[in-house]
């Protein structure tokens, strides 16, 4: 199961003065992504997002862009010096401030369906200011842990991929010359110096948080609006919304709802829980959001919408039947099953 924040996060730091802050940063990213390589966390290659700031101007960059870097190649030799050339023949004049870089991880996991690969299984981080230099770890994913966040034992898929994961911490300690420092517990595992623990209650069960915590997140976002609300339409209305069914081939999907006179649009999933239902909703919202961009009124991209085919598996609007009308919260609870 993949939650949309972190599960677990792990970090390593030193205080470093031998080469500049842009080296230094690139080194050790270079450095943990061949560490993942060896275990199968990366591919042979990806891309390093990396962005390098004007000192005492955090929000001015003087480089940010990516970069693709193999992923065997260590933190040293021409490999780190083609990466730290490019850098910094692309940077705008001005004095180094802090400096990162960041790669997203994916490789093959045992599940409980076999061995699949895992697209995001980690977010790997670097940073590198004023002589410190830092790396950090952090995993999405519950595949490392003896129970899934629905509290169901996993003992097979922990065997096989706990013990990856506790190797591939070591040797980041070793290569990175600092202690493992597991961060503060998330909302859904209590990293460790080898791993993460479930939270178990106190009978030694493990809790449900992926229904406590995940779920009301991913259905959060159908609700509000990015930005403080201020971004593309308003996601709830008090009136009547006009709404039409999106399904596809896996049946029913969510409801596109307007309401002109308030400005308000969104999509109302049937369910959160289901993957494919979640990222087919961030779809809908993506489009809602392309033509608030356009200016188009709430109903209008109803309309436009509805005349979309089925791109991305996304579904498509069912037009068999006109648009029909209803309060959101009526609309709410017979989606939700209430």
């Amino acid at each position: 199961m993949i939650a949309t924040t972190p599960v677990a996060r792990w970090a390593w730091g030193r205080d470093d003065d031998s080469s500049d802050d842009v080296t230094r940063c690139l080194r050790d990213a270079l450095a943990a992504l061949s560490v993942l390589a060896r275990h199968r966390f990366v591919p042979s290659a990806v891309d390093l997002r990396v962005s390098v700031r004007e000192a005492g101007k955090s929000n001015n960059y003087l480089y940010r862009g990516d970069i693709a870097v193999p992923t065997d190649a260590g933190g040293h030799g021409q490999a780190l010096a083609r990466v730290v050339d490019r850098v910094r023949a692309a940077m705008s004049a001005g004095e180094v401030g802090a400096v990162d870089a960041s790669a997203t991880c994916k490789g093959p996991v045992a599940t409980g369906h076999g061995e699949e690969q895992g697209e995001d299984l980690f977010l790997l981080g670097a940073s590198a200011f004023a002589g410190f230099v830092s790396v950090d770890l952090t995993t999405f994913t519950d595949v490392w842990l003896p129970f899934d966040l629905k509290g169901r034992p996993q003992p097979e898929v922990h065997a096989a991929n706990g013990p990856r994961l506790a190797a591939a911490l070591r040797e980041l300690a070793e290569v990175l010359g600092s202690e493992t420092d597991p961060d503060d517990p998330t909302y859904f595992a209590r990293p460790t110096e080898d791993g993460a623990e479930n939270f178990l209650d106190a009978e030694g069960r493990a809790s449900d948080v992926w229904r406590s915590f995940e779920v009301p997140r991913r259905y959060d976002v159908f609700l509000h609006a990015p930005g403080f609300g201020h971004i593309g339409y308003a996601r709830t209305a008090k009136a009547e919304v006009r709404y039409v069914p999106v399904r596809s081939e896996h049946g029913l999907l969510g409801y596109v709802w307007a309401s002109d006179e308030e400005n308000a649009a969104s999509f109302e999933p049937v369910t959160v829980d289901d993957d494919v239902v979640y990222r087919v909703g961030l779809v809908w919202l993506e489009r809602l959001e392309a033509a608030h961009a356009r200016g188009l009124s709430p109903v209008e991209a109803l309309e436009e919408l509805s005349r979309l085919q089925d791109e991305r598996g996304a579904g498509r609007v069912e037009t068999s039947e006109p648009p029909r009308t209803s309060r959101l919260d009526v609309l709410r609870k017979v989606t939700s099953g209430d």
